[in-house]
């Protein structure tokens, strides 16, 4: 089987790459010279693939690359070009909450992204997935870079809502099966094995670096207002407006339609120490080069 992946580049899809031979996979991404959006490139890209995995996307807006551009246009030109190269199946890697009428572009477009692939016609399965965390994530990445710059961390809104955090091996691995015979034509959710707080999820990293951490409850507005800023002011967001919005909302309960993945392809493992380890990047907190004022790549 020969597989496409848009977003090939990206966190979940460089992880799923690995899971190929080189010469069964395409990869799509920006990096690679293949706009989402553009019909023509796409179709040649997925000639002679079987499956699409679309892991595209984008948790904030930067000039022209909207949610709307990435998630809703691009899925467009992903189901028009795969038509037109013949590929049977896409595989859509969508968000657990994604969801009309709330107000967020990003659940919104998301789920818009999901009706289009709907209705497409094409052989499906949409993976409305939640928290996904291992080496390359914002997860760990965030939190462990943030408590070695300040051991401090402020847990999202007054009553704090639970995630259910999900390691990308195993996140790959339902992908995989739906690129497959598995999940046809289904809507279905992708949770972790372990449901927990956000503000337990970063005592656990702390305690893995060996850290003292003080946990501090501050209202969503607060979360809200942070979330602009280092939009405003960093090359990667300490804290994306979207992602605000998730934690605010928690990350374990799935939007309809979702249905729940068979039991042997359910993600089991716990956000622990060796899952921790395991994802951590190397040693250090957060640094002027973070900013997008200082110039550097």
């Amino acid at each position: 089987m020969r597989v496409a992946i848009t977003g090939g580049t990206g966190f979940v899809g460089s992880h799923l790459a690995s899971r190929f031979p080189s010469t069964d996979v395409a990869i799509v991404s920006r990096r690679s010279g293949t706009p989402i959006d553009d019909v023509d490139a796409l179709a040649r890209a997925f000639e002679g693939c079987d499956a699409i995995a679309h892991c595209a996307g984008i948790n904030r807006e930067l000039g022209e690359q909207t949610f709307d551009r990435v998630h809703v246009q691009g899925t467009a030109a992903v189901l028009e070009a795969a038509r037109r190269a013949g590929v049977r199946k896409i595989v859509l890697l969508s968000f657990l909450r994604a969801r009309p009428g709330t107000g967020s572009a990003y659940h919104e477009s998301k789920w818009a992204a999901e009706e289009l692939v709907r209705s497409s016609g094409m052989e499906y399965t949409i993976l409305k997935a939640g928290m996904i965390y291992g080496h390359g994530d914002h997860l760990v990445d965030h939190l462990s870079r943030t408590i070695q710059t300040i051991p401090l961390f402020a847990s999202v809104g007054l009553r704090e809502k639970t995630i259910s955090p999900i390691p990308v091996d195993e996140l790959v691995g339902v992908v995989v099966a739906a690129l497959g015979t598995g999940l046809r034509n289904q809507t279905v959710a992708v949770r972790g094995g372990e449901t927990l707080l956000l503000s337990e999820a970063a005592r656990r990293v702390a305690r893995v670096l060996d850290r003292r951490l003080t946990i501090v409850p501050l209202p969503v507005a607060f979360h809200s207002v942070l979330a602009q800023f280092t939009e405003w002011t960093m090359k990667v967001p300490l804290l994306a407006k979207a992602q605000a919005r998730m934690l605010a909302e928690g990350v374990t309960d799935a939007a309809m339609p979702a249905a729940e993945l068979p039991d042997e392809l359910r993600p089991r493992l716990p956000f622990n120490e060796v899952q921790i380890r395991a994802a951590l990047p190397e040693a250090g907190g957060f640094h002027w080069r973070d900013l997008r004022i200082s110039g550097s790549r």
